[in-house]
């Protein structure tokens, strides 16, 4: 091979990956402007007004306190993408035509999104339909976007692109904050109304998502897969994660890591998409201050997730993350007590958990990382996502049925604590030295 086809193939692949990093710079804003900050309080709100004299609406007859509504939703946005992702992940292998699906479900989402500009009145049953369809598409989106990285990136490069396309998703979503953060706050003089400017802020995450998506998909190449060039159909998605899950099983330390992992994950999750209804419905916290502390938590995050990698360097990666699990215990029982209408005692929540949210899950991945048999990361790491999403509406189940019991927001935030706990005993409890032994990988010195 001639020095200018190589080079003119390092330049093609360099071209598909500033692609894909805009992905990231898509639907970021989704989920940091719409799901983490607006979507919650104004939802929560919506569905208060259509409420009956008890605090209760009615979604197909069946009685819900209306401050439970946003995290049911939420709830039911995961059971759905689980049951849809198999299906996309099989039919991108199947035809290798990753593109259109990709398309497919970013504009559905984008769309749903942007249709958020009509929740107003009463619609409650419309806010929750439309959150529905946008967290499930764009969870079903990144199972097609993760796919690409094997194809436009070498293994000894992929560390340093996946960081970048992270990297670009947090910086879209903070440049987004700030100018939600400049219209919400000076509404007035705009000429809207508050509840205007946040229809404004939630369509246009939709607007940005799609327009965005249209760099990858002009960047992006699809390419033909073994099993539509040999015409022999792929392995249905589900019977794939399921032969996965058989193949752990003979890797009992690894399933040990992998449901620690899915327990504690599931509250971190949860505090990310509900801390703002608590923010604004249990400490009476205005929108702009929420938009702030989440802008904190944004920069924080990136500054915790470097510490947490020093601290990995020196005391081991399993240590740093149970450290980590006894700080976001201690991050919850502080909020369980913080006085109303103290924004100052919020920012200072907020900066705990970014400190410890970006590190918390970068020690997990590249932990999981050493616990994978040779020559079946991609199998392994399909599974790891798959199974995170599986459990990823528990959280926000049990906050949901909690308020609904109990009508108070400080016991549904304290329920949280439970997946700590149980993430950090059952983490503890795994000899990673032996697990990494057992999975044939070499053991760091350090782990």
């Amino acid at each position: 091979m001639s020095t200018d086809t190589v080079r003119a193939d390092a330049l093609d692949q360099r071209r598909e990956q500033r692609g894909w990093y805009f992905y990231d710079w898509a639907c970021s804003v989704y989920s940091t402007s719409v799901l983490t900050v607006f979507l919650g309080p104004y939802l929560t709100a919506v569905a208060k007004s259509a409420a009956d004299v008890d605090g209760f609406v009615h979604p197909l007859g069946i009685p819900v306190r209306a401050g439970s509504f946003f995290a049911y939703c939420v709830s039911a946005s995961v059971i759905v993408s689980i049951l849809v992702m198999p299906l996309v992940g099989a039919a991108a292998d199947r035809t290798g035509r990753k593109k259109p699906l990709l398309a497919a479900c970013a504009y559905v989402g984008a769309t749903a999104t942007t249709g958020l500009f009509f929740l107003s009145g009463d619609r409650y049953l419309l806010g929750g339909l439309l959150l529905i369809v946008a967290n499930s598409s764009v969870a079903v989106s990144m199972v097609v976007y993760n796919s690409y990285l094997p194809q436009i990136a070498p293994p000894e490069d992929r560390d340093r692109v996946s960081s970048r396309g992270w990297a670009f998703g947090y910086a879209a979503g903070s440049t987004m904050l700030v100018v939600n953060l400049v219209l919400f706050t000076a509404h007035d003089s705009f000429g809207v109304s508050e509840s205007t400017a946040v229809r404004i802020c939630l369509a246009s995450a939709g607007l940005w998502w799609g327009a965005f998506t249209l760099v990858p998909l002009k960047r992006l190449r699809d390419r033909r897969t073994t099993s539509e060039a040999s015409g022999v159909p792929a392995v249905h998605g589900w019977r794939q994660l399921a032969a996965t899950v058989r193949d752990m099983r003979g890797k009992p330390l690894t399933l040990s890591f992998l449901l620690a992992y899915l327990i504690y994950n599931d509250g971190i999750q949860t505090v990310i998409s509900q801390a703002s209804v608590y923010g604004s419905e249990e400490l009476d916290l205005s929108q702009s201050t929420l938009i702030t502390a989440v802008l904190m938590v944004q920069v924080l995050a990136v500054v915790g997730a470097l510490g947490m990698g020093r601290l990995a360097r020196t005391y081991g990666a399993k240590r740093t993350i149970l450290g980590s699990l006894v700080a976001w215990t201690v991050t919850l029982a502080a909020g369980y007590f913080l006085p109303a209408g103290a924004p100052v005692w919020f920012f200072v929540l907020a900066a705990g958990i970014g400190l410890v949210l970006g590190g918390s899950q970068a020690l997990s991945r590249s932990l999981f990382s050493h616990l994978v048999p040779p020559g079946k990361e991609a199998e392994y790491f399909s599974a790891y996502e798959m199974s995170d999403r599986g459990m990823s509406w528990l959280g926000p189940l049990l906050f949901g049925i909690t308020y609904q019991l109990t009508g108070s927001y400080r016991d549904a935030i304290i329920s949280l604590v439970a997946f700590f706990v149980i993430g950090f005993a059952l983490l503890a409890r795994v000899p990673v030295r032996r697990a990494i032994h057992d999975a044939g990988n070499p053991v760091p010195e350090r782990i």
